[in-house]
């Protein structure tokens, strides 16, 4: 079920970070078993895989987003429902909260899912982050939105994602995302054009003054991971996730 988990203990509790892998479900193939992809959310199974990720997680629900491949972020407050449905939440690339055991979720294919938090502040957050939301700022815009709620010292986990080695695109569009992130710049391993959305989004992270945990593994060369570059429409959805919880919780 979990590709990594990892842990972060604060002032204002522990901060709990996970990545899905495609274990652990009930969706058929091809998309077995842990699909998370809000395309399919009309889907049973995808509802039940979100039931048995959020039970494993001890929570009542997950926040998702319809994302966009932009740079809006919404905050989650304490009028947010705690059980939300999979494939709902507002439109936008990146959530942040300050609100205790409310799981946010990012999904993704190949994009780069982070999670982000501030354990000492309290304040948690995932995004979203392709080669357009790297252009676009998804990454400055959520440390930014985190600190207007309190963040000063921000730890980012880089979850799995498509590496340079085989994402594969014109030279023209390499070099329109390495103007804007000049660290997208990247070659695939027959030494074709491609471009590095990890490298990327850890040189935006640490620009904007994050510590950075690197959790990445490569989606399309791992049989574990959902790919859709790999697979298509036959590919399906992991996710990474972030919650906080308060000192003395369980």
């Amino acid at each position: 079920m979990f590709a990594s988990r990892d842990h972060l203990d604060g002032r204002a509790g522990r901060v709990e970070v996970a990545f899905t892998d495609r274990h652990g479900g009930v969706s058929p193939s091809p998309y077995d078993s842990l699909d998370l992809g809000g395309a399919r959310a009309d889907r049973r199974d995808v509802g039940e895989n979100f039931a048995l990720l959020a039970r494993e997680l001890r929570v009542t629900g997950l926040v998702t987003m319809r994302q966009r491949h932009g740079n809006v972020v919404a905050f989650i407050g304490d009028d947010a429902a705690d059980d939300v449905v999979p494939g709902a939440g507002p439109e936008c690339d990146a959530l942040v909260t300050d609100r205790p055991d409310t799981a946010l979720c990012v999904r993704a294919g190949d994009c780069v899912p982070i999670a982000l938090a501030d354990a000492h502040q309290g304040v948690v957050a995932v995004a979203h982050a392709g080669r357009r939301g790297v252009v676009a700022g998804i990454i400055d815009a959520t440390v930014t939105a985190m600190r207007g709620h309190g963040a000063t010292s921000v730890t980012a986990w880089v979850g799995p994602h498509i590496c340079a080695g085989c994402y594969e695109v014109p030279a023209a569009l390499r070099s329109e995302v390495a103007v804007v992130a000049p660290a997208a710049f990247g070659c695939t391993t027959r030494g074709t054009p491609a471009v590095d959305i990890g490298a990327a989004v850890v040189a935006q992270l640490q620009a904007a003054g994050a510590q950075v945990v690197d959790r990445a593994l490569c989606t399309l060369e791992s049989p574990d991971l959902f790919s859709y570059r790999r697979d298509a429409a036959r590919s399906g959805r992991t996710a990474g996730i972030v919650v906080l919880r308060r000192s003395g919780d369980g």
